[in-house]
């Protein structure tokens, strides 16, 4: 009786937020697609019954989990180490100091990355406000890991966004960053939020799986499948999420956004690998969703199958949306690595990595961090 209270009350306050954010601050919310971008969407073979499909069988929660239960568990967590209790140590690397030449990748924690190749300029899902939710006082990000401002950041000459998500579109710094976009690449339907905060419509193009582009000369971005989902109010799947594969004459790059387990990791691996560096989600999990986002150790499965050559491990270390300890993906992520042949990389928040060196090295700087 107790937890069925407990659970109302948090419908009933979860409704109540809702219907105040929808009404006092809709622009957060973007724009559902419409016309002509409607039609296009209507005509992938990936959307039917009104939302898009995964390619396996997908639901939000696992069988033995619920909405309102599994947000119940994060809010009352009584796991005081979700969050680190000091600032994270982190790096402010100095763009302008950077030359043209240099291919590096830059991580601002959570699923956000620069990257600059051959003088080009990508930023994935980048969230820089401070906070990934709807709310500014909801969902904080970790001290210290807050660095750099979308005005800090160069000119980008191309934004790539995975999905529609909070904490991988973020409206504040999406509108920070305008002006100084170039080409925004994104999922079917994701351009009709950008368009409704005011980028041109000229230079947003939206993919379907295995659709691709040519960015630069040699260059081609191609959009493939993840396990996920989309939305950002009450409605669903209208937005298609996706990964990236990038092929330049010199690197061959996946940057993975959010996707649970399935079989077209092992599909991208024989099509599109091997991979000089994947980009894999691995933080903030929990068996309640163990469908749309990978678990611990199946990090190295994916990994495997894409044929990585060296992994990096995003999606962890900036804001809490799960109930384990916040170091925890890193712990178990270092433990794994120690049986397998697939190096890891683990650069702090801001640190640059060169993506022509595999030599380098980095710290566990997670360690003693509480």
């Amino acid at each position: 009786m107790k937890r069925r209270r407990m659970l109302g009350f948090l419908g009933i306050i979860t409704s109540i937020s809702l219907g105040s954010w929808i009404a006092f601050n809709k622009a957060v919310l973007g724009a559902n697609p419409k016309g002509k971008r409607l039609e296009r969407i209507k005509n992938s073979p990936h959307f039917k019954n009104g939302e898009f499909q995964n390619l396996s069988y997908t639901p939000t929660f696992a069988e033995e989990n619920n909405k309102i239960g599994s947000m119940w568990r994060v809010m009352t967590s009584k796991n005081i180490r979700t969050k680190p209790s000091v600032a994270l140590p982190t790096v402010k690397t100095d763009f302008t100091k950077i030359s043209p030449s240099t291919d590096y990748m830059i991580w601002f924690g959570h699923s956000s990355y620069l990257f600059q190749i051959e003088g080009k300029t990508l930023l994935i899902d980048p969230v820089l406000s401070g906070y990934a939710a709807p709310f500014s006082w909801l969902n904080a990000s970790f001290k210290g890991t807050d660095p750099y401002t979308a005005e800090s950041l160069p000119y980008i000459d191309y934004l790539l966004i995975s999905h529609d998500h909070y904490d991988h579109l973020d409206y504040e710094t999406i509108l920070k960053l305008k002006g100084k976009v170039k080409r925004v690449i994104c999922g079917l339907g994701v351009g009709a939020h950008l368009e409704h905060w005011g980028y041109s419509a000229d230079i947003i193009e939206e993919l379907d799986w295995n659709e691709s582009i040519d960015l630069e000369k040699d260059w081609k971005l191609t959009a493939t499948p993840a396990r996920h989902f989309s939305g950002r109010g009450i409605q669903r799947n209208k937005t298609l999420w996706l990964s990236f594969v990038l092929k330049t004459p010199h690197h061959n790059l996946f940057l993975g956004g959010d996707s649970g387990y399935d079989h077209h990791f092992k599909y991208i691996g024989e099509k599109y690998g091997p991979f000089d560096l994947a980009l894999i989600e691995q933080g903030q999990y929990n068996l309640a969703w163990k469908y749309i986002h990978l678990m611990p150790e199946e990090i190295f499965i994916a990994a495997k199958e894409l044929n990585a050559k060296k992994i990096f491990a995003g999606h962890n270390s900036k804001f809490k949306l799960s109930v384990h300890p916040w170091d925890e993906p890193l712990k178990r992520l270092w433990e794994n690595s120690k049986k397998q042949d697939i190096p890891v990389i683990t650069p702090k928040i801001g640190e640059l990595v060169d993506l022509k060196d595999d030599q380098s090295t980095f710290s566990n700087w997670w360690e003693g961090i509480v």
